[in-house]
């Protein structure tokens, strides 16, 4: 074939061998041996070589020669070339000081020449040199001295213990607490004893000299013990770019090493932008060559880190994209008079967004080289990607006051966990107001994890309190101040006659007296709450003491929880309640929960009639009365409906399709079935033939999570995410369509429904643990108004039949009672141990049922009135209090007195 084609043997067989692209003339020339067409495989060259420049090569069993952003590692000593001069200094150093330090500015390969240059000599020590007792490698951190305190003492062994402390910086970009830093530097700072068998050696980035010389003794010992990692020579450069490849049995073309040189000349911290260019081309090889071509298509030294980051970025989904920007945010300290740092953060920080694209991202920019990841921890792969990622830097710009923010938020709530939530941890004045107003919306923002949402929802909730709080005093000092004026005034008008100053002295008098019993009402209100749970008896005579000498609302709500605490009755069941429903005669109670057993109670006795069940244990998300009182439907978590004849006990129909029934409810004639599932789908059954009349799906997110009937049968509504849906159950044509976070700037998402008995008001429980009050017609909807109160989800509601009053169940174990027209709180109920996911009000409104993920069911009678509670709550107590319990609070009085017998 050479012969034929004038082509060296040599030449020909690389060519077979496949290590790298041939020539063109080298593959015309098979085509002139083999009798194919020249034309068409030198067009087949053409694009083969284009796509070889552009495209980065698929690692085989070969590793790179190159490191790219990250560090190099003793493992890679045989790979580490250009720092021999730099290296020995560091070694004479650190053999005749027992504390060290290098200097340099980012992009210097520090962390490589300790870890790369210096370890593995330690590790490798020749004869006149001893052997480490113990070699020791760590970064700082947010709390140095409390995660290494245990690493800082020396080994007890022959020889001394070696320290490398990376990253010193840390100790200003990520520790907060100045007394920890000044413990942690003294402790290392001990090596400087002579009789210590401790040698440290640590690395700073330059711009933090002027930190580090704000402890005195850490000055004295830089003085004399510093080595400054400045920039390579020029022969020194071409080592770093070609003897990786040359051990890798590799080349690199004299024009790529001559520009690679020319370009990094004057060109600050340049190391990890060349090591980064250098592995891009590595991918794009042809063969066993490193070529301009390749260097050129990866984006060169200043392009190559942008492009492999933008390739990831190109890659993600739309939803990842825009996670990727607080994933990356969360790995910045941004600068305050420096260059931006690198944060290690947490894996446990990451909680937010999807798990799935979280993991993605992580996945792919590790892949990518951009970050690295251990089992716990995720940090950015060097700073260099801040400064040569221009999409990043922007992202950092734009949000440089919020980041700011944000890490301080982190660092605080992390503190107040630590603290075991301690309420004197939670943000106050302007760092709240600040943390507010950058997230505006922290139960679900993407940008905070759990931990930081709790604390911010926690600190808000606390601000509010005390808000209100001051508003009491406010209110109280304006009074004085209104006092104080009355007596300025008599006193000018002492020559009135003696007529006017008695009636003006009384009228002071009497508002005194009124201002006072106001005082003592609220706080006789408030100990009655505290003593609720612990001692009931004692809580509701002071709710009744409190409510007669004045009605506050305070005492008006604690007689009602009082009132309903001396009538409540426990039901237990064997599993989470998720749903609770009382039957149209309200005799009957029904529950459903995590066993899968739908039970019936007695609401008069609190005795269990039945149980409907079909073995499984496949947990009942909903419970619904027909409006015979006889058929009952429960939707389960497999997907189906199941309708009961709850007088026989057995199963009358299974209704399949769905995914995850959330929520069912009988239309008021009957004739009806609507089930909600996780699936996003509405369908509506023939109760009768059991077939299904119509099906649709929902417009929102997460599934159907509730859906209810209004009293006429003329609309069924849907909640969905944000979006709360009417339809006509006829038709199931569309009617209107509400999205909550648009209209009331709420972000919650629906949980639960209730209609008014008039059916022109619809209850909303949200996520975010707001109730939303709103006024409903056939073809609109609006927020009328929102309750506050609750600090968790509120998983139910429920509305009397006469509308006047509303019931909300919520995450935080309380059951809240409002006057739908004052928005008032009525009662707080406490009684259950855990998240009550289910209420519901008997048809006459007078007794009230909640369910909890503590497994019980309580009932809760409610006076109509507040001389029904005190009435009810006399009527319940049959046994003296101890006398000196009462009169700690109420001296003198008994309770006879008290309830007015």
């Amino acid at each position: 074939m050479a012969d034929r084609t004038n082509q060296g043997a040599s030449t020909l067989s690389q060519a077979a061998a496949g290590e790298r692209l041939p020539t063109l003339p080298v593959v015309l020339a098979y085509v002139q041996v083999c009798g194919g067409d020249p034309e068409e495989w030198e067009a087949w060259w053409h694009e083969a070589a284009a796509e070889a420049a552009t495209e980065p090569r698929t690692e085989g069993e070969d590793a790179p020669p190159y490191r790219g952003l990250a560090r190099f590692e003793p493992g890679d000593a045989g790979l580490f070339f250009g720092r021999d001069e730099l290296t020995d200094r560091l070694l004479a150093l650190t053999h005749s000081r027992r504390f060290s330090a290098v200097f340099g500015p980012s992009g210097s390969g520090k962390s490589s020449l300790l870890r790369a240059g210096l370890i593995p000599h330690l590790r490798n020590p020749d004869q006149a040199t001893p052997q480490p007792a113990a070699l020791r490698v760590l970064t700082p951190g947010e709390h140095p001295l409390r995660t290494h305190k245990q690493r800082l003492t020396p080994k007890d062994a022959d020889g001394d213990t070696w320290l490398i402390v990376d990253q010193f910086e840390e100790l200003y970009t990520l520790c907060h607490d100045p007394d920890e830093r000044d413990q942690f530097i003294d402790r290392l700072l001990a090596a400087t004893d002579p009789g210590s068998r401790l040698r440290v050696v640590i690395a700073v980035r330059a711009d933090f000299l002027g930190r580090c010389a704000e402890h005195p003794r850490l000055t004295a010992a830089l003085q004399d013990g510093t080595v400054l990692a400045g920039p390579m020579s020029r022969d020194e450069m071409r080592q770093a770019i070609v003897k990786p490849a040359q051990a890798a049995g590799l080349i690199v073309e004299r024009t790529l090493t001559a520009r690679i040189l020319e370009e990094v000349e004057g060109e600050p911290g340049p190391l990890p932008l060349m090591s980064h260019a250098l592995l891009e081309t590595w991918h794009r090889r042809k063969g066993r060559a490193l070529t301009e071509a390749a260097y050129e298509a990866a984006g060169g030294l200043h392009g190559s880190i942008a492009r492999s980051a933008e390739d990831v970025h190109a890659g993600l989904t739309s939803a990842q994209a825009a996670l990727v920007r607080p994933v990356l945010l969360r790995l910045i300290t941004p600068g305050e008079g420096t260059h931006h740092t690198r944060r290690p953060a947490q894996r446990k920080e990451f909680d937010f967004g999807d798990p799935a694209d979280t993991a993605i991202i992580l996945e792919r920019l590790a892949r990518a080289r951009l970050v690295t990841l251990d089992e716990n921890a995720v940090e950015i792969a060097h700073e260099a990607l801040i400064a040569a990622w221009p999409r990043l830097r922007h992202w950092i710009n734009d949000a440089r006051e919020r980041l700011r923010i944000h890490r301080q938020l982190t660092e605080a709530a992390h503190a107040w966990n630590d603290l075991g939530r301690d309420p004197g941890a939670l943000y106050r004045g302007t760092r709240l107001t600040a943390a507010e107003e950058a997230f505006p919306a922290p139960n679900v923002t993407d940008d905070l994890t759990a931990l930081e949402q709790d604390f911010l929802t926690a600190s808000l909730t606390a601000r509010r309190r005390e808000q209100q709080a001051a508003a009491r005093a406010t209110r109280r000092l304006r009074q004085f101040t209104v006092t104080l004026s009355v007596l300025l005034v008599l006193a000018l008008v002492a020559g009135l006659t003696a007529w006017n100053q008695y009636r003006a002295t009384e009228q002071q008098r009497r508002r005194a007296v009124t201002a006072q019993q106001i005082a003592l009402s609220r706080q006789l209100a408030a100990q009655s709450t505290t003593f609720v749970n612990d001692s009931p008896e004692l809580a509701s005579l002071l709710a009744v003491y409190a409510y007669k000498i004045h009605r506050t609302a305070e005492a008006t709500a604690s007689l009602f929880t009082a009132a309903a605490l001396t009538h409540q009755r426990r039901l237990s069941t064997h599993g989470s309640v998720a749903s609770v429903v009382f039957s149209p005669d309200r005799r009957t109670v029904a529950s459903g929960g995590a066993d899968g057993v739908v039970r019936l109670w007695d609401a008069a006795t609190g005795k269990e009639t039945a149980t409907l069940t079909d073995g499984r244990k496949t947990s009942v998300k909903a419970v619904a009365f027909g409006h015979d009182g006889r058929t009952v439907a429960s939707g389960r978590a497999d997907g189906t409906v199941q309708l009961w004849d709850a007088v026989t006990g057995k199963r009358t129909a299974t209704l399949t399709g769905q995914t995850e029934i959330a929520s069912v409810a009988f239309s008021p004639d009957g004739r009806t079935v609507a089930s909600g599932g996780r699936d996003n789908s509405v369908w509506l059954w023939d109760a009768h033939t059991h077939k299904p009349r119509n099906r649709r799906a929902s417009e929102g997110h997460g599934g159907v999570a509730t859906m209810a009937f209004s009293p006429d049968g003329g609309m069924v509504a849907s909640g969905s995410g944000h979006l709360v849906r009417l339809a006509d159950p006829a038709t199931g044509n569309l009617l209107a369509t509400m999205n909550g976070q648009t209209v009331s700037g709420q972000t919650g998402t629906v949980e639960s429904l209730a209609f008014s008995q008039d059916g022109r008001t619809l209850v909303i429980g949200s996520s975010d643990g707001a109730v939303w009050v709103c006024e409903v017609s056939r073809h609109s909807m609006g927020i009328r108004a929102t309750l506050y109160g609750r600090t968790g989800i509120v998983w139910s509601v429920g509305v009397t039949s006469d509308g006047r009053t509303l019931a909300s169940g919520s995450r935080d174990g309380t059951v809240r009672v409002w006057d739908v027209a004052t928005h008032q709180t009525r009662a707080t109920f406490t009684g259950q141990g855990g998240a009550v996911k289910a209420v519901a009000f008997s048809p006459d409104g007078h007794t009230l049922a909640s369910g909890s993920s503590d497994g019980t069911v309580l009932l809760w009678t409610l006076p109509r009135s507040a001389n029904a509670a005190i009435k009810q709550i006399c009527g319940t107590i049959h046994r003296d209090l101890v006398q000196e319990e009462l009169s700690e609070y109420l001296p003198g009085q008994s309770r006879h007195r008290v309830c007015g017998a």
